[in-house]
């Protein structure tokens, strides 16, 4: 199976073990969820998520989601990046672990990433 990650919170996670799927916090206005592959997580977290505390690295299994998943970059960039387009249903979603910066604020590499 492929594993692709995404980064929220763990308030948003317990959210979306309430409602039985999870919807990241842009995806109405943007449509689909951001996520990354297992090269590109710590770069993502250290462009967007830096100093940030109690966060949770969602582990996906694509074979398992039931919305479209699209591989593609919106920026003009040639680096294509996991896009889930609908809400993800969370028996996808193997495992989640936590995913906490360093002492000086940033991400390195995280045991549990499965290195493509």
């Amino acid at each position: 199976m492929t594993t692709i990650y995404h980064i929220t919170t763990e308030r948003r996670w317990h959210d979306a073990k309430g409602q039985g799927q999870y919807e990241a916090e842009f995806f109405r206005s943007e449509g689909f969820i951001h996520c990354s592959d297992a090269n590109q997580v710590v770069r993502v977290a250290n462009h967007l998520f830096r100093n940030m505390r109690g966060l949770i690295l969602l582990h996906i299994e694509t074979e398992l989601l039931h919305p479209r998943l699209v591989y593609e970059n919106l920026e003009g960039g040639s680096e294509l990046f996991p896009h889930v387009y609908g809400p993800i249903n969370l028996d996808a979603i193997a495992r989640t672990s936590s995913f906490e910066p360093g002492l000086d604020g940033t991400f390195d590499h995280h045991v549990g990433i499965e290195s493509a």
